[in-house]
């Protein structure tokens, strides 16, 4: 394993998991790859001037806040999205970075309102809240211009904090964005994808699960619904503490494969499925970088999946270097940070090729069982109930499988379960329009390999 040289950034390992063994003719090989960065210091708020407090690797925020016209419906939402607004400010780290932008179908800098960023300390985040009373509901959605905004204001950080910049978004809605087409959203995610992280949430059950979790997607980070307004002041808390302990931006998985290894995917597949092999980008000969994102104290998994030429049985190969990367901010080259190697054996043995690593089979079964819940809610509201009920009584067998409890507990809410180890459901006659929201939201959940 390659070390980060900064005492202050976390070390990352990375851990193999395949069956490498192929037999004769065979040419698909499938690993797990377990990326763990440990050894972070940034946990908490820390003081001006203390080791991570915005010197070397500094942080960046943005607070994107609907103030769209359906926000006063109740009066409560408007409120509690203050309250939570106030309650992300107060997470933030001394010395960090951050701005209030007030989301209609235009957005406006509320905080500092400057075209820049303020940095936070005790008068910063009095003045912030002060601004956020100032807040009221009227107007359109069109989140893209909140997003260009975010942008613009994040690109400015650099002139704010000294040293590498982890840029990231927090973005609330509680409606459809109406107020632009479909296309100038994708072309404000497409503008903004590498540039900065952002979480998505959704308030109420008005506005479009695909658009959040889209907007998440795109810019590597999570989505969720908040059914209750009254629940935004704990989930802001909690994304900024989240944000907070993000210690290094921007590092990249990079496969490399020798000739005549083809890729067939590259996808995170812990803690959320998120397909990546489209985001790849040549890095060189052979090799492609996918987006990782920022990464504090954690641990991910991805299944990496390759098609080698076909060869005899003794004959073994490389069949990819997985590495993670960080760009050189003069750049320079990249820094290896940890890889780990993808093997291919050709063998006679039968029961050596046709065995199926556990960890590959676990996140196959998870990535199927994201994919059965959104097909089956999909076939749901199109009225193809028998499609409907497929599909969710795969997705139950699923997660009962995988020992998924929490998305098992959500299908329990959309469909009633006859026999979860056959997959045998009838869809319910009425289904809340949070729960379908939830199921529909946090499909993409997964459950690690239990050890």
């Amino acid at each position: 394993m390659a070390n980060f040289s900064k005492s202050n950034v976390p070390q990352f390992s990375v851990d193999v998991y395949q069956n490498e063994f192929l037999p004769e003719g065979g040419r698909e090989v499938n690993a797990i790859v377990t990326v763990t960065s440990t050894g972070g210091t940034l946990a908490g708020p820390t003081a001006p001037g203390s080791p991570g407090s915005g010197q070397g690797s500094g942080a960046a925020v943005v607070i994107m806040v609907d103030c769209s016209g359906s926000m006063d419906y109740p009066p409560t939402k408007m409120r509690n999205a203050r309250d939570a607004t106030a309650a992300a400010i107060d997470t933030l780290r001394d010395g960090t970075a951050f701005s209030v932008v007030a989301g209609t179908h235009v957005a406006k800098d509320i905080y500092p309102g400057n075209g820049a960023l303020a940095v936070a300390d005790p008068g910063t985040r009095a003045q912030a809240k002060e601004a956020l009373r100032r807040l009221s509901a009227g107007g359109g959605t069109a989140i893209g211009t909140w997003l260009r905004l975010a942008d613009r204001l994040l690109n400015s950080a650099d002139a704010a904090l000294n040293g590498s910049v982890i840029r990231h978004g927090i973005l609330l809605t509680d409606g459809r964005n109406e107020h632009e087409t479909p296309e100038d959203l994708r072309a404000a995610l497409d503008a903004c994808a590498g540039r900065f992280t952002c979480d998505a949430r959704g308030v109420g059950t008005d506005w479009e699960v695909k658009e959040v979790t889209g907007i998440a997607s795109a810019l590597l980070g999570t989505a969720d619904i908040v059914a209750d307004p009254a629940g935004l002041a704990a989930d802001f808390t909690h994304m900024m503490e989240n944000a907070m302990g993000k210690e290094v931006a921007d590092v990249s998985l990079r496969l490399w494969t020798p000739v005549g290894v083809e890729i067939g995917f590259v996808k995170q597949v812990a803690p959320r499925v998120e397909q990546l092999t489209d985001r790849r980008t040549e890095a060189g000969p052979r090799a492609g970088d996918c987006p990782t994102g920022s990464w504090g104290d954690e641990s991910r998994d991805y299944h990496v999946c390759v098609r080698v030429p076909e060869a005899g049985i003794g004959q073994e190969m490389l069949a990819a270097r997985v590495s993670l990367v960080l760009p050189d901010p003069s750049g320079g080259t990249p820094q290896t940070l940890s890889q780990g190697l993808v093997r291919a054996v050709w063998t006679d043995d039968m029961v050596a090729s046709t065995s199926i690593n556990p960890q590959v089979a676990h996140y196959s079964g998870q990535a199927e069982l994201a994919q059965a819940i959104q097909q089956g809610l999909d076939a749901r509201k199109s009225g193809n109930l028998d499609g409907a009920t497929a599909k969710l009584g795969r997705a139950v067998q699923l997660a009962a499988a995988s020992g998924n409890e929490d998305t098992a507990k959500l299908l329990a809410k959309v469909v009633d379960v006859v026999d979860e180890v056959a997959g045998t459901v009838r869809l319910k006659a009425k289904v809340a329009e949070a729960d379908e929201m939830t199921l529909e939201t946090r499909s993409t959940k997964t459950v690690r390999v239990k050890k």
